[in-house]
């Protein structure tokens, strides 16, 4: 029991670790790109910038997931 609540306590971190390093990349995306992405996506509901940010995240949650396995 106790070896399944270590794994349990193990994927719960490096679900919150791959999530804030998924969070921190798209900032500094969004950071490197000319334009304000989030307010491009969000308040301005343009598509294309949108199939980028995702697009992006993808790539880099392929990355990350590779490098926490």
């Amino acid at each position: 029991m106790e070896r399944v609540l270590d794994n349990v306590l193990l994927s719960i971190l490096f679900a919150v670790l791959g999530f804030v390093l998924l969070f921190v990349g798209y900032r500094v995306f969004d950071a490197l790109t000319p334009t304000d992405l989030s307010k491009r996506v969000f308040e301005e509901g343009n598509m294309a910038a949108a199939v980028l940010a995702g697009a992006f995240v993808i790539g880099l949650a392929i990355v990350v997931g590779a490098a926490i396995s």
